[in-house]
């Protein structure tokens, strides 16, 4: 209230900025009965996840997807990179389906899983990078090519 006051739109709020003024009685007033609201001592509320915690997400734990999915590779003796566009783009296409951490599996497998397929049978691949563009669109991640065989030169 008054002029000097941070008046928003409710759409601009999230829903952990709403839960956040969470009370007992507003637990009382959607249905829930006396006896269970007495029995929550503690209300936590938890925050959206933005596009940097998913991030650290992706790279930061010790069994991260990005580890696992680097050591899925070399296995096959390919380096996979993921560029920081790319882990980006897979952080905000899992805020636009609002699948959160837990859809982060799922976008890494759309994006990688053909070339998983196609790997064992291409001998000469040596690294295999994934950028904005393999992420937003159809495109396949980048294969680089092992120059192991060179052609014979005639002297």
């Amino acid at each position: 209230m008054g002029f000097g006051a941070d008046v928003r739109d409710n759409d601009d709020r999230g829903v952990g900025e709403l839960f956040k003024e969470l009370e007992p009685e507003d637990l009382l007033k959607f249905g829930l009965i006396p006896e269970f609201v007495g029995r929550l001592p503690v209300i936590a509320t938890l925050e959206d996840l933005d596009e940097d915690a998913l991030v650290t997400i992706l790279t930061q734990p010790k069994n991260a997807l990005v580890k696992q999915y680097q050591r899925l590779f070399e296995l096959e003796d390919v380096q996979l990179t993921f560029t920081d566009d790319a882990l980006l783009a897979i952080a905000r296409r899992a805020i636009e389906r609002k699948t959160g951490a837990r859809g982060l599996r799922s976008i890494m497998e759309d994006i990688l899983l053909d070339t998983m397929f196609d790997l064992p049978g291409l001998d000469s691949v040596s690294e295999v990078v994934v950028n904005e563009e393999a992420v937003g669109t159809e495109t396949a991640p980048l294969m680089i090519h092992d120059n192991a065989e060179e052609p014979a030169t005639a002297g």
